[in-house]
């Protein structure tokens, strides 16, 4: 969430930024101000109020030891007044408070510098690509056939047992699945980032806190009973640990990763991209998430950049990466790099990593600071990445790594799979 003094000092580059997103409603930028003008005459009102509720009140006692009782109740029915009258301010301060937070929920991150304006997926910057791609050629399956003639995963069964979306792994499938587990922690363990197994469900404080509420509401499974929520990734009770806390300078940069199953919803997916493991309902990934000071925090994006850039160059796999516009970004971003594998055998590029920079975005909504050296509270940048997510992985090593003989598994993942092919 964007703070109201920001809008204030830096109207035209926040305007100038929705424009890159090909934001519609710019006016809530001004709505958002004339409410805050309307909250600061409010609460100046509301203090002058109890400012001369607070001088009568002691006149009263002042009226009394001097025996004038008659002035001292003319006194005390003038703050029987301002009490009504502050609770009415009270009430209408609330309201436009109330009224406020709603605006600033719908303003989406002003775009970084860099990120150029654009409406979609098409208009993103490809910045990097690791090979030449092309199809296997004739012959070449799916995963979703590999993983039936090999079995390896069981779409059907998953079907049964809960509904599409929610596949079933099996022997080397849920084997090669572990492993990549293991080896995608263990990687960023070693550089760094320190491992947390944190809850499934979050509360809606935690979704508000990250920006999944109230934008994304629709695409997460909510418990009405205990009204939590199944999470949609890692990142939301990670960076919620950071939730209504101020850190001391000397505690950043915080590195942490979690592996975790993610739940989504994806109300509206349907057809042939979303076959086999391409949109799942249910699927693991394993999250990079780093809290950060403001001046170091595009250079930690970098850094996190070429982290899941080295991932991906172990695992042997084509791909590129891409620096998304404003059109594409998500609602709290402020810059996103995606990781597009290449399918060989569907002969095309599977996002399997998003990487972003929320600048203070998330952190205003979490009440996350730090104290820098002036000693005055400060909001912090927050970051996170997919390091990895796994469901296209997956399908991307069977299809590009399909032979004659079975299924090469790629060289760094043979300690952890303990079998070197599928066959």
């Amino acid at each position: 969430m964007l703070q109201v003094n920001f809008l204030r000092e830096n109207k035209e580059r926040v305007i100038a930024g929705l424009h890159k997103r090909n934001f519609k409603t710019i006016e809530l930028v001004d709505e958002a101000i004339v409410a805050d003008d309307e909250r600061r005459r409010l609460q100046f009102e509301l203090d002058e109020n109890l400012a001369q509720m607070n001088k009568i009140s002691k006149e009263i006692g002042i009226l009394m030891k001097e025996g004038k009782k008659e002035d001292a109740e003319v006194a005390k029915a003038k703050t029987g007044e301002f009490k009504e009258n502050a609770q009415v301010l009270k009430h209408k301060l609330e309201e436009v408070e109330a009224r406020l937070q709603a605006i600033l929920y719908q303003i989406p991150n002003v775009p970084y510098e860099k990120v150029k304006a654009g409406v979609s997926a098409e208009d993103n910057e490809n910045i990097y690509q690791s090979h030449e791609v092309s199809g296997l050629g004739e012959g070449a399956i799916p995963h979703w056939e590999l993983a039936k003639k090999y079995q390896l995963i069981d779409f059907e069964l998953g079907v049964k047992i809960a509904g599409a979306g929610f596949p079933v792994y099996l022997g080397k499938g849920a084997r090669l699945q572990r492993a990549l587990v293991q080896y995608f922690l263990d990687k960023n363990v070693d550089a760094g980032y320190l491992e947390v197994n944190p809850p499934h469900v979050v509360n809606e404080a935690s979704g508000y806190g990250t920006g999944q509420l109230p934008d994304k509401e629709g695409q997460m499974y909510h418990i009405g009973l205990d009204d939590l929520y199944l999470i949609p990734t890692a990142e939301v009770p990670v960076t919620n640990i950071y939730r209504d806390v101020i850190l001391e300078e000397k505690e950043l940069p915080i590195k942490n990763t979690a592996f975790s199953q993610c739940y989504r919803r994806e109300a509206g997916s349907y057809g042939a991209h979303v076959r086999g493991l391409n949109r799942l309902h249910q699927f693991e990934k394993v999250e990079i998430v780093r809290i950060e000071k403001p001046e170091n925090s595009y250079a930690a994006l970098e850094e996190m950049v070429e982290h899941v850039k080295g991932i991906l160059t172990d695992l042997e796999l084509p791909f590129r990466i891409l620096r998304l516009c404003g059109g594409d970004m998500g609602f709290t971003s402020a810059m996103t790099y995606d990781f597009e594998v290449w399918s060989a055998a569907q002969e095309k590029w599977l996002e399997v990593s998003s990487v972003s920079n929320f600048e203070t975005f998330q952190a205003n909504r979490l009440k996350c600071r730090y104290k820098g050296n002036e000693g005055k509270p400060q909001l912090v940048h927050t970051l996170n990445g997919s390091a990895m997510a796994l469901p296209r992985i997956m399908a991307a090593i069977l299809e590009n790594n399909q032979t004659e003989n079975g299924i090469k598994i790629p060289a760094k993942l043979v300690e952890y799979t303990r079998f070197d092919m599928i066959g």
